[in-house]
């Protein structure tokens, strides 16, 4: 059983964050029938859906019908956002996905608009969203990047939610189902050789559970093997014209997970992700 499966339903996003790496694939966002035979071919094989990997799945006019359908299909529904469309946030209200996660750190990054106002309208739908049971998390994943607004936004948090707020090892429970949580920014992996500098007998020391715990699927049924691959440069096949046992029995998929049971990568974005590093597999945590 694949713990998690990130189903990018757009790959279109309304801001342009530094930490993000983009893509050069053409826009795309998933039809209704599209997304009804992924979730099919998914049914039963996965326990998470990511609605993620690239884009803003909020721009999906689509998307309170594809966390529904997606439910009723037995998937646990997890939502990724920037937080800054709360018109279309306040009408997932009545379709919550299981978890809702919304990165805070997206509104430095872009440097558009003033804080407290960003902020009222994340916690107008923030709070309302975890009184009825779903799990928010409000991300400020950017330590080590920009994060002078950090405490900022714990002081405009607290107008919301006052203090005393429960620690955690990575942040705090401000109150019931809802959580502010810190971690390292994120550096994706890109297709280049590694550096140089690496000794080299290190560069394809890796531990990853890509195609055994984690898969990806584009919006263009294109399935990769994690959420890191941003730019679908590992392609092993596509969910709209092929089975999940297809693809993953394809020999280039094949390789990747008899490469991994070894501690070695067969695809060069492997060995440039700090994540599958086994010298980092335990710092931080997967972009989830």
């Amino acid at each position: 059983m694949i713990d998690r499966c990130y189903i990018e339903i757009t790959n279109v996003c309304n801001l342009s964050c530094d930490f993000c790496p983009k893509h050069n694939r053409a826009e795309r966002r998933m039809t209704a029938q599209e997304f009804d035979l992924v979730t099919d071919r998914l049914r039963g094989r996965a326990i998470f859906l990511y609605f993620h990997l690239m884009g803003e799945p909020m721009l999906h006019p689509l998307l309170p019908d594809f966390i529904r359908m997606a439910r009723e299909k037995g998937f646990n529904t997890v939502l990724t956002s920037n937080g800054t469309l709360p018109v279309k946030a306040m009408r997932l209200l009545s379709s919550l996905p299981h978890k809702v996660q919304l990165s805070l750190h997206s509104h430095e990054s872009n440097g558009k608009g003033i804080l407290a106002d960003y902020i009222d309208k994340v916690m107008q739908f923030a709070i309302p969203a975890a009184e009825q049971g779903t799990c928010v998390v409000l991300r400020l994943w950017n330590q080590g990047g920009r994060e002078s607004e950090n405490e900022q936004v714990m002081q405009l948090l607290e107008k919301y939610v006052q203090k005393p707020w429960r620690e955690r090892p990575d942040g705090y429970r401000l109150c019931d189902n809802l959580y502010l949580e810190f971690d390292r920014k994120f550096e994706w992996p890109v297709v280049q050789q590694p550096p140089s500098s690496s000794p080299e007998g290190e560069r394809n020391e890796v531990f990853c559970k890509a195609l055994h715990k984690q898969i990806g699927v584009l919006s263009d049924g294109s399935l990769v093997p994690c959420c890191m691959d941003h730019n679908g440069d590992i392609r092993l096949g596509n969910l709209f014209t092929q089975s999940l046992d297809e693809i993953l029995n394809s020999p280039r998929a094949k390789a990747m997970v008899e490469g991994f049971r070894h501690h070695k990568a067969t695809e060069l974005l492997c060995r440039n992700c700090e994540s599958g590093n086994v010298r980092n597999s335990f710092r931080g945590k997967p972009k989830s």
